[in-house]
C-alpha cells in the first residue's frame, strides 16, 4: 500500500508558479483594498516647487499632507494647505490661510487685521511675513466657504491678493509632516501662532 505518490517534477513547477502568482495577486489585491484609499482619502505625498512659501518650505521639500482632518474639522488660520489652483484646477498650491469664511480682512500699509463675529472691533495679525507685504491699504470681505490664502514670501507668491479667495471645495489638505530633507524633518511644519491675544489685567 503506496503512503507518498511522488509528484512529478514538471507538476511540481507547475504548482510553484500558480503559488507564486497567487501570492502575487494577494498581495496587489491587499495594496488596492488598504493603501489606495489611504493615499485618496487619508495622506497624500507632495513635492514642494518654487519658492513662494520661503522660508518655511523650500522647492524639492517631500510633504505629506492630510486629508482626513478637513473632514471632521474646518481650516483655520495659520494652516499650511494645498488646493487646487481655482484658475487651473489641475494644479496643486501650497499657502497659508489667513482668512476664514465670513471674515472681513483690512490691509493697512501691510499689516493684516481681521473683523469677524468673534471680534467685531477687529484683531491683529502677529504676522512675522508682514514685512514682505506690499503696502497698499484695502478691505477684502470673504463670503460662506471661502478663504484667504497668502504665500510666506510674500514678494513672490501667486496668491488670494491677484486672483481673490479660495472656494472651500479646493482645498485637498493640510501639510501634516516634512520627510525631506532629512535635517528638517518635522510634524505640522510651519505652525505658528498668528493672533497677538489680549493679556488679561486686573
Amino acid at each position: 500500500m503506496k503512503e507518498l505518490e511522488q509528484i512529478p517534477r514538471e507538476a511540481e513547477r507547475s504548482s510553484g508558479m500558480w503559488g507564486f502568482v497567487w501570492e502575487v495577486i494577494q498581495f496587489v489585491a491587499l495594496t488596492i483594498v488598504i493603501v489606495v484609499p489611504i493615499r485618496v482619502y487619508v495622506a497624500q505625498p507632495y513635492i514642494v516647487s518654487g519658492n513662494s512659501m520661503y522660508p518655511t518650505f523650500e522647492s524639492g521639500d517631500y510633504l505629506i499632507v492630510d486629508q482626513l482632518s478637513y473632514r471632521l474639522n474646518e481650516p483655520t488660520y495659520g494652516d499650511v494647505v494645498i488646493f487646487r489652483y481655482p484658475q487651473d484646477p489641475s494644479k496643486f498650491f501650497i499657502k497659508r490661510i489667513i482668512g476664514k469664511p465670513n471674515d472681513v480682512i483690512e490691509f493697512v500699509n501691510g499689516a493684516l487685521t481681521i473683523v469677524n463675529t468673534e471680534h467685531p472691533d477687529g484683531i491683529a495679525f502677529d504676522d512675522p511675513y508682514a514685512n514682505l507685504l506690499s503696502r497698499e491699504t484695502k478691505t477684502v470681505t470673504l463670503k460662506e466657504k471661502e478663504y484667504y490664502v497668502l504665500g510666506d514670501n510674500r514678494i513672490a507668491s501667486l496668491d488670494s491678493r491677484a486672483w481673490g479667495p479660495l472656494p472651500e471645495n479646493l482645498i485637498t489638505g493640510r501639510v501634516l509632516a516634512r520627510l525631506f530633507p532629512v535635517s528638517h524633518i518635522d510634524l505640522l511644519p510651519g505652525k505658528i501662532q498668528f493672533f497677538k491675544m489680549p493679556s488679561n489685567s486686573n
